[in-house]
């Protein structure tokens, strides 16, 4: 690597000179336009053609007329995953309807591909999305809130015995399933292509938060599927529903510190919210004595929703961990 002085042309213009055998490489001459692009770590890259692109990998599947549902869509998100942005299916003309119902249900499942071109024996599937427009940070952002009113509306749900509010939270957690593998796609896409050492810590440690959010949205969904088998309860005690809407205030108050704390890179507020799980287990252990003195068939279901509520608020905190190995590895070393 070689050292190349930057001067100033004027009052406002930099200038520093490009290693002449690669202009000549290149062939480039004087009048030539060059495009510049800022990356994440802050290094500066060269283009010859405005927008140039990475080839689209392309992933090609044979189904044999013995696929299940489930294998076949398991196939195909590990190809979105993996970041291939050309998934194509082949099959025998008997066993169409069923690739193509399969296809688009994968397509709706997932954030971006879209059937693109069928013929009698196979089907082309193109992953349409940008991750620039969905940086791995702004789907964080939306699993947070997503899974926090998952879980706000899970306890609703229990108080009010609604069943259709309980559904309703049941449903939200596609959209958190959707958001996770969009994340995990971006991690592949991040470690495939040219070394960005600040970028792709990032990427990683975002899909490990990511996965986090996702195991909250798990717990929101067990909470709410559990509430809705004491719909018809008529003898649930005010007093533990009240422990219950307290250990679920306790968890969202962990969460929510803990992903500000990633957010703001806060050191302090992440250790506060690792700090409050002792309060909050505290919480659970009264819940779990209360829940376990009663008898019948809400005794399982409660105990459910309590064990979830602790382990929501386990993930959260370590989330706020994951915030501070990310702080702590991405801040200057002089820090």
């Amino acid at each position: 690597m070689e050292g190349r002085k930057l001067q100033l042309a004027g009052k406002s213009t930099f200038l520093v000179s490009l290693p002449k055998r690669w202009v000549t490489n290149a062939g480039l001459k004087a009048g030539d336009t060059l495009f510049v692009d800022t990356e994440r770590d802050g290094s500066v890259s060269i283009r010859l053609r405005s927008g140039t692109r990475p080839v689209v990998r392309r992933k090609s599947f044979v189904e044999r007329g013995e696929e299940t549902r489930e294998h076949l869509v398991r196939k195909l998100i590990g190809a979105y995953i993996s970041g291939f942005g050309l998934i194509e299916i082949r099959f025998s003309p008997a066993r169409g309807p069923f690739v193509r119902k399969v296809a688009r249900e994968f397509c709706r499942l997932v954030i971006g591909p879209e059937v693109i071109e069928e013929t009698q024996n196979s089907i082309l599937i193109q992953d349409l999305s940008d991750p620039s427009e969905l940086s791995s940070e702004k789907c964080l952002r939306r699993m947070h809130l997503t899974v926090r009113a998952m879980l706000e509306d899970a306890v609703g749900a229990l108080k009010s015995g609604s069943e259709n509010a309980a559904h309703d939270v049941a449903l939200r957690s596609q959209d958190v399933n959707r958001l996770y593998w969009m994340v995990s796609k971006q991690y592949h896409l991040a470690h495939a292509g040219p070394s960005d050492g600040a970028g792709a810590l990032s990427v990683h440690g975002h899909r490990l938060i990511a996965k986090l959010l996702e195991r909250i949205g798990e717990h929101a969904q067990r909470i709410a599927t559990s509430g809705a088998t004491l719909a018809n309860e008529r003898s649930l005690d005010p007093k533990l529903l009240e422990q219950v809407v307290a250990a679920r205030t306790s968890a969202v108050a962990i969460l929510d510190k803990a992903f500000n704390a990633l957010i703001t890179k806060n050191l302090e507020a992440a250790n506060e919210a690792i700090d409050a799980r002792v309060e909050h287990q505290k919480l659970i252990d009264g819940l779990a004595a209360r829940v376990a003195a009663r008898r019948g068939p809400s005794l399982l279901a409660l105990g459910t929703i309590v064990d979830s509520l602790g382990r929501t608020a386990v993930y959260a905190s370590e989330i706020a961990e994951e915030a501070i190995d990310l702080a702590v590895s991405m801040s200057p070393e002089a820090s």
